[in-house]
């Protein structure tokens, strides 16, 4: 039956090129933007996995930018303690010295004043913005204690909400090589069976008597050992530190790449699609026009 009302064959056509253009939208849109996934209406449930990778993603490039923070804080620890070291090493050198008979033990006061206070010098200059793991001046307890220390961000756990999100953190427990009180390992040196402490910050002609320099020197060779220990234990953390950069890097490159695999495009097969739904469109407007000129065909019945 013909119908000058309707037109089944045209109202066929007009859906099929509809379709066509609605996919021909979408692929548009993806060419344009990059993404198969650009907002929720998209896909619900891959957005929202996308989303929350994303964030956690944004976690991950800070903890790496505090880990690398907390490596130059320990670089500039170690540096100085190895610089100290180098100092109280001379020290030692010079009170050996006065052991010699005949030694100018004034001369020698002089120059143990001086490396005194180049000691002292090396430990407040140990500082990057203001935080100086030589000089007492840290007082955070570290995770875990009741000590004095610093705690480097390390680690992010994101729960969803389930439970409290967890962050993990690498302890450094620090030692005073001075401090406020006069405590500090250079300020109150004690050897086992000595019976004089020796300040090696303020050092002078006195630390080399007849009846103090055998204390002197067993003092200063504590000194070297307690320096010695913290270095040691500054190396392991700098070790865990770069460890756990590297891998929180690595993690942060594979949420970039789970992100990717979600919510981006394959550029290639959108782009031959696009070609395919083009093609389509054309020979879809082309069934329309045939199929409206279907009508015209019963204007004849009447010529």
């Amino acid at each position: 039956m013909s119908s000058i009302n309707t037109n089944p064959s045209a109202i066929t056509a007009l859906q099929s090129l509809r379709n066509t253009q609605n996919s021909l939208s979408v692929a548009q849109k993806q060419i344009s933007t990059g993404l198969k996934i650009s907002s929720a209406s998209d896909n619900a449930s891959t957005w929202s996995i996308a989303e929350t990778m994303k964030s956690d993603k944004g976690v991950m490039s800070t903890l790496s930018d505090s880990l690398n923070f907390a490596g130059s804080t320990l670089n500039v620890a170690a540096n100085a303690l190895t610089g100290a070291i180098s100092v109280v090493n001379s020290i030692k050198d010079t009170v050996a010295q006065a052991l010699t008979p005949g030694a100018d033990l004034a001369k020698i006061g002089t120059k143990l004043a001086q490396l005194g206070q180049q000691l002292s010098s090396v430990v407040s200059s140990a500082s990057i913005t203001g935080i100086n793991m030589l000089d007492g001046s840290t007082t955070t307890t570290v995770a875990g204690g009741a000590v004095p220390g610093v705690n480097f961000t390390a680690s992010y756990k994101n729960n969803s909400g389930a439970a409290a999100s967890s962050v993990g953190f690498i302890s450094l427990a620090t030692t005073d090589l001075t401090n406020a009180g006069g405590t500090g390992i250079l300020q109150a040196a004690t050897a086992v069976g000595s019976t004089a402490t020796t300040n090696f910050t303020s050092l002078s002609a006195a630390d080399v008597a007849a009846g103090t320099v055998a204390d002197t020197l067993s003092n200063v060779d504590k000194v070297i050992a307690d320096l010695t220990t913290y270095a040691s234990q500054i190396g392991a953390v700098q070790s865990r530190v770069a460890s756990q950069a590297a891998f929180v890097q690595s993690l942060n490159d594979a949420l970039t790449s789970g992100v990717s695999s979600l919510v981006d495009a394959d550029m290639n097969e959108v782009s031959t699609r696009l070609q395919a739904l083009q093609t389509q469109q054309q020979l879809g407007v082309q069934s329309l026009s045939i199929a409206n000129q279907n009508s015209q065909l019963i204007l004849k019945l009447f010529q």
